[in-house]
């Protein structure tokens, strides 16, 4: 159907039309050219229109010689970063890898296999793929015949696949999903049980308080606190950490504050033996011990401070690691719990961190913290009384330390190993959710990583230390279970083996191997509420739900390795190495910490804490915290690895057009590669 005419536009043009040509030039009389023949003219016999294009002519060459130099350019230029980033790459592999880290461990050469295998299959499915044999997959019988040699192979690879592979790995399926469905019903337990107790209230209560004014009170009020910070070569935190014990608002004859510095580093030393004669004089309590032969890490620093005559006249210790900075009031929130209940071993409170909005990383280890203090610990706290010390920010009874056999050490995890001999021996523990003692995460991949290393080994090697100690115990029945079941098979062990080889291993196999069947709710649905659960705790975290989700599958096979190594005793499960704290709020606490020390100084006529020649090197000292050993970003092989073996899973996933299981293992994969290339977490050169 033709469109009608548009008579009124056709007007308009023709008006339009007429008042441009009144605007040309009009010829003159001298000239008979015609106003046509006068445009024509001009245009044809303009000399640099001939002009112009013969030097485009010329330009063109120019400009073609100038591409050509660009490109060169570039070329060199992609070739610089390339070969800086083969030597940075270099440089990150090279790096003296930890025991547990190593590309000769056990782990990465099994993962190394398993990239081998993959990458195979994924070859053969391409040339099925590309073939059409996924429309219809060929027989044994008529494969050779029809499809030739290729498809013979493909034919006799489908019937081992679909009759002795995939049975198999059906069956470790199964025993994954029964045992992550067995630790989401713990993690729901744990869940209702912490909203029972926000709905009732429920919270530890003191039999008695202490006054406001602690230095007016009458001192024999108070018990005598033992203070002790572990530390070893802590440069950057020493100050806050030693700062925050001595103004405890606690009579200072009541209370004693023991330096336990296993430092190796000389310039560390003075440091902190500066800092504990500055406190002296200002009137503290206040020793500096330090350990010739560093036995024992932790455990044997520990135990060397108990040994001291002058203990026995102390009724509780306080234990704080160098990184953590109790407010003043703390001992007046915690001793009091003890008064009255002396079959009370241990106060734990609750740690609150000054850098968890500093990165991603840090971010993400709230959540995860947020839920093992306000769910986990509160929760066994209040209903069975027990719970593993977090090796800090609590007080213990030092009857029930000598009781149980004091500081072992046997193990990597010292204070859950105190803990677990402390319920066998009939001692109870009360947890305080509301007195929070700050600390710092750490906030690069590198620390964190062995941090979770020691925390995954150790309890593996203390449960079969103590196993049998645990069933000769005169603990009731349930107590026993809880251990066993709960606290060290649940908790430590089926979580890092499921969460590894369900969603690293079993996974993506199954997209190779179609008979073994991963249904969509254990990859998707099922995880995704747990991750709501567990971010429950730290509400304002929910943004990061799912790189929470992911990231936590990425460290599995961190955790996973850990406990491998202590359950069988590898060389890496008995390696302990400080977490580096990098110090954020130690300038602005100092301050803070300084102001309310004032009250300390004004009946003590206070000298100069060291002579001017002492200041000197002092400031020397200080002036080398910038200079010390640069750090550098790493590659992680276990993690580039797995993150190249699920993205390969996920181009099969694309294969067969599995939507869920694509979308997991493609997002999964870019998590593991982010990890392994070191892009969470703090950047350094």
């Amino acid at each position: 159907m033709s469109r009608a005419p548009n008579y009124e536009f056709q007007e308009w043009w023709n008006k339009q039309r007429d008042k441009d040509l009144e605007l040309l030039p009009q010829p003159s009389s001298d000239n008979p050219l015609n106003s046509t023949s006068f445009l024509s003219v001009q245009i044809s016999s303009d000399p640099t229109v001939d002009k112009g294009r013969s030097r485009s002519a010329r330009q063109l060459s120019w400009l073609c010689l100038l591409r050509f130099q660009h490109i060169a350019a570039s070329i060199a230029s992609l070739t610089t970063a390339f070969l800086s980033l083969l030597r940075t790459a270099n440089r990150r592999i090279s790096s003296p890898d930890s025991a547990a880290d190593s590309s000769s461990s056990r782990l990465y050469r099994a993962i190394k296999a398993f990239l081998v295998v993959v990458l195979l299959l994924l070859s053969i499915e391409l040339v099925a793929y590309f073939k059409g044999w996924h429309f219809r997959p060929p027989s044994v019988a008529s494969a050779t015949e029809v499809l030739g040699m290729v498809g013979f192979v493909y034919a006799n690879w489908l019937d081992i696949r679909a009759n002795y592979l995939a049975p198999p790995l059906q069956s470790l399926t199964n025993v994954c999903i029964v045992l992550f469905l067995i630790q989401s019903v713990d993690r729901i337990a744990l869940i209702l049980g912490c909203f029972w107790i926000k709905f009732r209230r429920l919270r530890p209560v003191a039999p008695m308080e202490y006054a406001a004014d602690a230095e007016n009170a009458n001192a024999d009020y108070y018990p005598m606190v033992l203070v002790q910070i572990p530390m070893c070569n802590e440069r950057e935190v020493y100050q806050q950490s030693i700062a925050a014990v001595c103004i405890q608002d606690w009579p200072k004859e009541r209370m004693l504050v023991q330096v336990l510095d296993d430092s190796d580093d000389l310039d560390v030393q003075l440091l902190i033996k500066a800092e504990v004669q500055k406190w002296q004089q200002r009137g503290v309590r206040i020793l500096y011990r330090h350990r010739l032969i560093r036995t024992g890490y932790k455990a044997g620093n520990l135990k060397s401070a108990m040994s001291c005559d002058y203990v026995k006249d102390y009724e509780f210790v306080a234990i704080f690691d160098a990184d953590f900075q109790p407010g003043p009031d703390f001992l007046k929130k915690t001793i009091p719990y003890f008064k009255g209940n002396d079959d009370l071993a241990l106060v734990q409170t609750r740690w609150s961190f000054v850098n968890k909005d500093e990165n991603l990383l840090t971010r993400l280890q709230n959540v995860n913290l947020s839920f093992h203090f306000e769910v986990e610990q509160q929760v066994n706290g209040m209903f069975i009384n027990f719970f593993g010390f977090n090796g800090t920010a609590g007080v213990w009874r030092i009857k029930a330390l000598e009781e149980c056999g004091g500081w072992l050490e046997r193990t990597t995890v010292e204070d859950m190993d105190i803990a677990v001999r402390a319920h066998l021996c009939g001692w109870k523990f009360i947890y305080l959710n509301d007195v929070k003692c700050l600390c710092e995460l750490p906030e690069s991949y590198e620390a964190y990583k062995k941090q979770q290393h020691r925390w995954h080994s150790g309890p593996m090697q203390l449960f079969r230390l103590c196993f049998v100690d645990i069933l000769r115990s005169k603990v009731s029945l349930a107590k026993k279970a809880n251990l066993i079941f709960l606290f060290f098979l649940l908790r430590k062990l089926i979580l890092p083996f499921y969460s590894f080889t369900l969603f690293c291993i079993i996974l993506p196999m199954t997209m190779f191997m179609p008979e073994a069947q991963l249904p969509s709710w254990v990859v998707c649905y099922v995880p995704g509420i747990m991750s709501i659960l567990n971010i429950l705790p730290a509400p304002r975290s929910f943004p990061f739900i799912v790189p929470y989700l992911l990231f936590e599958n990425t460290m599995s096979v961190t955790k996973f390795n850990a406990m491998i190594s202590g359950l069988f005793r590898f060389g890496s499960s008995y390696e302990w190495i400080v977490t580096k704290k990098l110090g954020r709020s130690s300038e602005t606490d100092l301050v803070a910490f300084e102001k309310e020390s004032d009250p300390l100084m004004e009946n003590i006529s206070l000298l100069r804490s060291s002579s001017d020649s002492g200041l000197e090197e002092l400031n020397k000292l200080e002036m080398s915290k910038k200079t010390g050993k640069s750090r550098r970003n790493r590659l992680y092989r276990k993690e580039l690895a797995l993150a190249f073996i699920l993205l390969t899973a996920s181009v099969r996933s694309l294969l067969s057009a599995q939507g869920i299981h694509f979308y997991f293992l493609l997002f999964q994969g870019v998590s593991f590669l982010v990890v392994g290339l070191d892009l969470i977490g703090e950047q350094v050169s």
